[in-house]
């Protein structure tokens, strides 16, 4: 186990947003520039480009120039599970990144020992920053965010992700569920901006079967300082296999966890 005092981790919250801030511009000028991105495909519905190597090479210079005896884990070059790890998605919405859409990001957690203490969401595109420390609330855009008020699932909207990692049979039944029960029910190809949705109210949930550590590790603390009520995802292997993801707007816990069939939680 390691320890970081107070002000070793208020020095890594402050530096987060900058950092963010700086990849986002990279990534910005890959996306403004299209033949720039170099898109290939690593697998079935698996999208790569020139912007998300070039985004997670610069956030491990700027780790390692700030924070030596941290580790890093990201979805392209890999890492292993450490006491001190930043985990980083370096563009969340790849496929939407590489097809000229807005709604993607740059999303980086920070975990000590296990529990999710930092995280950013910055997109670029779309102007918009979610940032949110363990025990200290959310914000957008250094504005205090909150879950919404929602009782009704007829008055619902979630949102649910779907994985190729999976067979489409259980999200289809999955989506039929959440209809039946009378959600409205989207799909923004985004995990980490469903999270950060669910925590400034624009949602009333996300769910996805099965989700990897990178996509959610800095959604998780925002949406748990906004007030949302969040699955045991942090268990188990999460941060190398992932684990199904479930993040709700407590009032709508029970009606949409058993839609998703996704019920166990915890207590953030």
């Amino acid at each position: 186990m390691s320890s970081l005092c107070p002000d070793e981790l208020s020095a890594r919250f402050h530096a987060l947003a900058g950092i963010a801030a700086e990849l986002g511009h990279l990534a910005n000028r890959y996306f403004a520039d299209q033949a720039s991105l170099g898109t290939r495909m690593k697998g079935f519905q698996d999208f790569l480009t020139e912007a998300d190597g070039a985004v997670e090479a610069l956030f491990r210079r700027r780790i390692a120039e700030s924070f030596p005896l941290d580790a890093v884990m990201g979805e392209e070059m890999g890492g292993g599970n450490a006491d001190r790890l930043w985990i980083i998605d370096p563009i969340d919405g790849t496929a939407n990144f590489a097809r000229g859409d807005r709604q993607w990001c740059v999303s980086i957690g920070f975990v000590l020992n296990g529990v999710p203490e930092l995280g950013v969401i910055h997109s670029p595109a779309l102007g918009e920053t979610f940032l949110a420390r363990r025990g200290h609330g959310a914000t957008m855009n250094g504005k205090p965010i909150k879950v919404a008020t929602t009782s009704e699932m007829r008055q619902s909207t979630v949102e649910f992700g779907w994985s190729p990692r999976l067979p489409p049979a259980p999200y289809i039944e999955a989506v039929g569920r959440l209809l039946a029960a009378g959600a409205n029910v989207k799909r923004s190809a985004s995990g980490a901006l469903g999270l950060a949705h669910v925590a400034i109210g624009r949602t009333d949930g996300y769910g996805e079967l099965h989700i990897n550590s990178w996509d959610v590790a800095a959604g998780l603390v925002i949406a748990a300082e906004a007030g949302a009520r969040i699955n045991d995802f942090c268990s188990g292997d999460w941060v190398a296999s992932g684990n199904p993801i479930l993040v709700v707007t407590p009032s709508l816990w029970d009606g949409v966890s058993e839609a998703c069939a996704i019920v166990s939680s915890r207590a953030d």
